[in-house]
């Protein structure tokens, strides 16, 4: 389990701020004729990425304080910090040495990207005028687009948001193996691969539910379709990787333990990512963000992927459903991401063989519920904010026939369903019953499991 501590910052607005582009490198400069500028540059940017921060700003100041007229300079530190997730700083160093005419545009985007991530919308727009009074065509429609997005965070600033979430502290539970799994140890050999060499170590985050502006007074409610999908979804991501050559998954899930879940109203920057790889033993590779944004019967989902150790965004993928086409587009949406991600499942023999669920908006719900059993039953969630219904679970089996997977969460369920003295439907029961008595529960190493 790892912490994020004040994942939701002051003023926390409503909506997302549009992803920042990449920050502009700086070209290939000649050698410092004195002083040792780009030696120590380079020292610098070797403490960043050993994760001594105090260290790299100390060299920034005594560089800046020599050579901080040099475009080149500004260029590269503002760079530096920004690919590593150190916006803050960047904004903290170069905001009061910054000046348009002397070091023209790069440094100044750098910068300008800064703001977006911290949502600072009044210097952004006074850094984009000075920007747009540079007169360089070349930059016009990269500046537009910083236009609107500072449009649309003005429009969301005054936005009311639960005050009470601003001082927010969340606790991250991270959750390894399939969540059907906790509970079937016994049955390892058959039901998980053994991951061996050398793994990529990715986390999904729990999906963000964008517009949300009541997040905390939602979040101290039983949970609903859409907050079991947004965690669901981390968890249906992290277990296909448990079953791809190479890697090593967790799911992130945000709670306000042992209260209630956490809701996420905005999405993930890189200073969340940056805190979330610095609490994971052992430090991560990729790290997965998700958003939603629902509007009565229209969803859109938009994923990116960052990579940890440079801290910048790779990829984003982005797709939309309505009720009546979501398990289409969720399996499709999920292959291309495994196709970029370059996933190769385990050959036959280690493990479950891996197969897409027909029917991936059931299994979602059902992989969201059989989170909250399982923290209920490490008294993570109060009783209350347990299911109080085998449906999801059912529901996801029967849609899902032949995925066996489906299939163990019923069977996981209907095992803490009972250890908590409820009394099962007698549908659920006959139908787990009937698919333990299969060759294939039996393949799986789990026929004598009794219900």
């Amino acid at each position: 389990m790892g912490f994020l501590d004040r994942f939701i910052a002051k003023k926390t607005p409503a909506q997302p701020a549009p992803a920042p582009l990449p920050p502009v490198a700086p070209a290939e400069s000649k050698p410092a004729a004195a002083g040792g500028v780009l030696p120590q540059l380079a020292e610098a940017r070797a403490k960043l990425q050993a994760r001594d921060l105090p260290a790299a700003l100390a060299i920034y100041e005594t560089v800046l304080a020599n050579s901080g007229a040099r475009p080149d300079v500004l260029l590269t530190i503002s760079a530096d910090l920004g690919t590593h997730g150190h916006v803050k700083e960047l904004v903290e160093l170069l905001a009061p040495r910054y000046d348009a005419e002397r070091h023209g545009p790069g440094p100044g985007v750098n910068l300008l990207q800064a703001y977006l991530a911290l949502r600072q919308p009044e210097p952004a727009q006074h850094l984009l005028d000075l920007l747009f009074s540079l007169g360089r065509p070349e930059l016009e429609n990269r500046l537009l687009g910083f236009s609107s997005a500072i449009a649309e965070i003005s429009a969301t600033e005054h936005l009311p948001v639960d005050s009470s979430m601003q001082e927010a502290h969340i606790s991250l539970v991270s959750i390894s193996k399939p969540i059907w799994f906790y509970g079937l140890e016994n049955c390892a050999t058959a039901l998980l691969p053994t991951t061996t060499g050398r793994v990529r170590r990715v986390a999904f985050a729990q999906c963000a539910q964008l517009g949300e502006t009541n997040a905390l007074e939602r979040a101290a409610k039983p949970e609903d379709e859409l907050g079991r999908f947004t965690r669901g979804l981390a968890l249906w991501f992290a277990e296909s990787f448990n079953y791809g050559v190479g890697y090593e998954p967790v799911a992130g899930i945000g709670i306000f333990a042992p209260k209630h879940y956490a809701i996420f109203p905005v999405d993930w920057t890189p200073e969340n990512i940056r805190q979330l790889d610095a609490t994971t033993e052992g430090g991560l590779d990729y790290v997965v963000t998700s958003s939603l944004r629902a509007r009565n019967a229209d969803y859109e989902l938009v994923l990116k992927i960052w990579e940890v150790r440079k801290f910048r965004e790779l990829k984003s993928f982005s797709t939309r459903w309505t009720p009546a086409d979501a398990d289409g587009v969720l399996a499709d949406f999920q292959r291309k991401f495994r196709t970029y991600m370059e996933w190769t499942a385990y050959p036959a023999g280690q493990g479950l063989a891996y197969a897409d669920p027909v029917a991936p908006w059931s299994y979602i719900q059902a992989l969201g519920a059989s989170l909250s059993l399982f923290l209920g039953e490490k008294s993570m969630l109060p009783a209350e904010h347990m299911p109080t219904s085998l449906a999801p679970f059912l529901d996801a089996a029967r849609t899902n026939t032949a995925d066996v997977r489906a299939q163990l969460t019923l069977v996981s369920a209907l095992l803490r369903w009972q250890a908590r003295g409820l009394a099962a439907y007698a549908a659920a029961l006959q139908h787990a019953r009937e698919w333990l008595a299969t060759d294939a529960a039996r393949a799986a190493g789990v026929a004598e499991v009794a219900v």
